[in-house]
Parts: structure tokens; sequence; C-alpha cells
């Protein structure tokens, strides 16, 4: 289970680097044009710019991602849960982006296979956890 442990940490580090480096821009600029996103994007959601859609980035998958790596390495009770959890917030924030957005593009691939990856270690950290506590 050390393979599995190290995949979800390195799952978790990936993904809180690079939603933090998309959210914080989004953050400063709402206007989404420092990171060249053009405000059409926005047309089918509710929303008038990115700032709010940045703030949710950084809450759910850079400052969540970083907290349940802390529980990883830390070995605390029921960390599986948490990286199935971490897995299942990005599968949900990619599904609700791309249906916001009407589009699919290759980076939606990538966030959606490390969203199986994490619910998939988080299982087998979870599945494995009772054996490990004897």
């Amino acid at each position: 289970m050390m393979i599995v442990r190290a995949i979800a940490i390195a799952a978790l580090i990936f993904l809180g680097i690079t939603s933090m480096v998309g959210a914080v821009p989004l953050i400063i600029d709402p206007s989404g044009k420092m990171l060249s996103m053009p405000m059409n994007l926005l047309e089918h959601s509710p929303f008038s710019s990115f700032l709010i859609p940045g703030i949710i980035l950084l809450t759910g998958n850079c400052l969540l991602s970083f907290w349940v790596l802390t529980k990883v390495l830390r070995k605390r009770p029921r960390y599986g849960d948490w990286i199935a959890l971490q897995g299942c917030v990005l599968a949900g924030w990619i599904t609700v982006q791309i249906v916001m957005i009407r589009m699919v593009i290759w980076a939606h691939c990538v966030y959606l296979a490390v969203a199986a990856i994490l619910v998939f270690c988080g299982w087998l950290l979870r599945r494995d956890a009772p054996k490990a506590a004897n």
C-alpha cells in the first residue's frame, strides 16, 4: 500500500499546486485576463466574473487538497476516506465546469483522471486501514 499512498500524495500535491496556480490569478483579476480566459466562458453560468469560481477553486481543490495531504502524511485515521472525498470534489468541480462552459478541453480529461486516481487510491487505502490498525 506504500505505492498507492505515494500515488495519492503525488496526486494531492499536483492538484493543490495547479489549483493554486489557476485560482490566485482569477481572484486577483476576476476578468480572467491574467489566464487569457474570455468572459464569454461565463455566459451560461450564474457568475458575472471569475472571482467566485476562483474562490471555490482555491477552497475546494487547493486548500482542501493540502489539508487532506496533511492527514495522509500524518497517517490520521480514515485518511483514505478524505482522499476519496477530494477525488469526488474534484470530479464534481470539473463536471459543473463542463456543464457551465459547455465544452470539454484536454485539461478536463486530465483532472477527471486525477479525480478517478484519488477516489481509487482512497478506496484502496480505506479498505486496507483495518489491517494496518492491527
